[in-house]
């Protein structure tokens, strides 16, 4: 028996326009995919894609069109991986899967996956670039927050963090320069950057240069993000990076995030977890990856002017598990 799989293109918008170093957004497109069986079980998955790739909500939903006569009663993880790239088709189709098999079960997906139970975590909050008034009105207005991660580009980095120590002194710093920097700029910045107590710098450069990085001797860590997809990509960043960041968009979802977390670890990367944009309905599977991070970005529904109804609980920058009812 097949599954009945429907796709639904959906926009929501930010509570403000968003800046980093390749685009200014002001809305987040998300498709949302529903799988119900034949016995009126119903599984449900978000997803925005990877755009610096391509990625569309037409696209998407074209990839999964494509599939949808294959979908069946006895669907696995591993047929999606088969049929679909990493990306964010795959990840909506996966975590659907995943909620259904949990409602048909009448278990939750952590005990399907063999996880731990979930615990709150606390997610960093995303300062996104802009002129020196709204980030400094940003960073004010998120003082409850104990994490930062700023937004960089080319010019505007190290005067991120002198606002930041400014406007919320006893903030834990990440920057994010989304691929913006080189070696030489890196390597100039540094010695300001750990003055001022980073603690992590996300994808310095741009991907496929990441071998710009051999040799670097660099105080602060390295994490990587747009050079991190899936598994198959963890072995050219072995000795340039000391984390990856995991997102359901780019490596296609719940399962290979479980499984590029284990394999990761085993390669001695350590771990963070973060998000491309969306509702609570992303954040759901991918807080269940965040039990494994030590960085965690799961923002995503801070930013939005409004949240799905029922979606998962931020107690400021603690975010507790989604209920069953709402995914998984």
């Amino acid at each position: 028996m097949s599954l009945e799989c429907t796709i639904t293109p959906e926009s929501w918008r930010l509570q403000e326009p968003f800046e980093i170093s390749r685009e200014v957004l002001t809305d987040i497109g998300v498709i949302v995919v529903r799988l119900l069986d034949g016995h009126g079980n119903a599984g449900w998955g978000e997803a925005a894609g990877v755009s610096y790739d391509g990625e569309t909500l037409r696209s998407m939903a074209a990839q999964i069109d494509a599939v949808r006569p294959r979908l069946h009663d006895g669907l696995t993880s591993l047929e999606l991986m088969q049929w679909l790239p990493a990306g964010g088709a795959r990840n909506a189709l996966d975590c659907a899967l995943w909620d259904l098999r949990a409602k048909q079960a009448g278990r939750p997906v952590w005990r399907l996956a063999g996880c731990p139970p979930p615990t709150p975590v606390t997610t960093a909050y995303t300062i996104g670039l802009g002129n020196e008034a709204d980030v400094r009105r940003k960073i004010r207005a998120a003082r409850h927050f104990p994490l930062l991660k700023l937004k960089a580009d080319a010019t505007r980095h190290c005067e991120m963090v002198r606002i930041a120590r400014e406007e919320h002194p006893n903030a834990r710093l990440v920057i994010d320069a989304n691929q913006a920097w080189n070696r030489e700029l890196l390597e100039k910045i540094l010695p300001e950057l750990q003055a001022q107590g980073v603690e992590l710098i996300e994808q310095p450069v741009p991907r496929g240069t990441d071998a710009q990085l051999d040799g670097l001797r660099s105080a602060i860590p390295l994490a990587a993000d747009e050079s991190c997809t899936d598994r198959n990509s963890l072995d050219q960043l072995l000795g340039r990076y000391q984390y990856i960041n995991i997102k359901l968009d780019k490596c296609g979802g719940l399962s290979e995030g479980l499984a590029l977390a284990r394999r990761a670890r085993e390669l001695g990367f350590k771990l963070m977890v973060g998000n491309m944009g969306g509702t609570s309905l992303a954040m759901a599977p991918a807080h269940l990856v965040a039990q494994e991070c030590i960085y965690v970005d799961l923002d995503g529904p801070l930013l939005l002017r409004e949240d799905r109804a029922l979606g998962m609980r931020y107690q400021a920058a603690l975010l507790s598990a989604a209920e069953p009812d709402f995914w998984g």
